[in-house]
């Protein structure tokens, strides 16, 4: 039974945190952030989302400009989620790099 709740807030949180991404990307021409994944804690208490930036060669400079700007992401998910969730979650960030060892593999195989 919790961990149908968990997923349900985990796809909320999910769907919030990429629109917020985007209307903060949006200004930023050439960049995108995706959230790939989102898991939270059996408490509800901490929300950990792996994001996919696009181009990875800029993923470590826009990764600490998220990690730093954590506290204005969390407010504008918790105006967001207001009256589905009654604490809103600590926020943790980790790039995905799942696509670029995907291509990494591609190009092994090729040669």
């Amino acid at each position: 039974m919790q961990e149908t709740r968990q997923n349900k807030i985990a796809r909320l949180l999910q769907k919030e945190l990429s629109v917020i991404f985007q209307e903060q990307t949006r200004t930023m021409h050439g960049v995108m952030v995706s959230v790939t994944r989102v898991r939270v804690s059996p408490d509800l208490s901490i929300c950990t989302a792996h994001l996919s930036i696009f181009p990875s060669e800029r993923g470590e400079e826009i990764m600490a400009n998220i990690n730093k700007n954590e506290k204005q992401i969390r407010y504008a998910l918790g105006t967001r989620v207001r009256h589905q969730l009654r604490i809103i979650p600590e926020l943790r960030f980790f790039i995905d790099d799942s696509l670029d060892y995907i291509d990494r593999i591609d190009e092994l195989l090729k040669k």
